[in-house]
């Protein structure tokens, strides 16, 4: 029977004064999320509550391909909820990044909406198995940058995605082999903003399970913390 370890952290920062990321490790149901509000209090933290909360009530049996649509569907669910909240406070843009990662026999599945991000280590190689819904990310997927240098760019913020904005809720997917030491991190923008990729590597390959989030965590404000920093590490054995 194949084993799963987890370790998940979320923090404020320094400067926010209240967390809009929300998180959700659910092992027993093999399945993780992390969600980045926007939108200030009120609005920020309603959004990337109602992303977990959906996700929570997603039905969690059937065959793989099922459970993918049980957890697309809730997202859908969620987006329809926050788009009206908005409407209802009168506000301006609310809505939150999304990124989940689901385990189902020998295979992952994710999907994700925004900058929220899920990295895989295996066999001593760092890969982003997502890429940012933002005006950088484009960048970097047409090749004009690289991810450390998108993190300094000055528009580096701008979303072109996410759960609550616009009419239709887009979302990406991708599925493949799990393998036996196959190290998963799913986070919030809030620490990759301050860990290079090749650092981000050293992390992950040398880190205990048990500590790996709070290091992680720990290492984004020592070096500022200015946003919200959810960390969460999943471990196939």
């Amino acid at each position: 029977m194949r084993r799963v370890r987890h370790n998940a952290v979320t923090h404020l920062g320094h400067v926010r004064k209240i967390n809009e990321d929300s998180i959700l490790s659910l092992p027993e149901r093999d399945l993780w999320a992390v969600s980045d509000g926007m939108g200030g209090h009120a609005a920020g933290d309603f959004a990337s509550q109602t992303v977990i909360e959906a996700l929570i009530t997603a039905p969690e049996n059937g065959d793989p391909a099922e459970r993918m649509r049980a957890v697309r569907l809730s997202l859908l669910a969620a987006h329809d909820r926050v788009v009206a909240h908005a409407a209802d406070l009168g506000a301006g843009t609310i809505g939150a990044t999304v990124v989940v990662l689901l385990l189902a026999e020998a295979h992952f599945m994710a999907f994700w909406a925004g900058d929220s991000r899920l990295y895989r280590m295996r066999n001593g190689r760092i890969e982003i198995l997502t890429h940012d819904h933002s005006v950088v990310g484009e960048m970097v997927e047409a090749g004009k940058m690289s991810w450390d240098e998108a993190e300094a760019h000055p528009q580096s913020n701008v979303i072109t995605r996410a759960v609550g904005v616009g009419d239709v809720l887009e979302l990406d997917k991708i599925r493949g082999d799990l393998q036996a030491g196959d190290r998963f991190l799913l986070c919030s923008d809030g620490l990759n903003k301050y860990i290079g990729l090749s650092e981000m590597a050293c992390f992950l390959n040398d880190a205990p399970i048990e500590t790996i989030s709070q290091t992680l965590v720990q290492t984004a404000l020592d070096r500022g913390g200015a946003d919200n920093i959810s960390v969460i590490v999943v471990d196939a054995l």
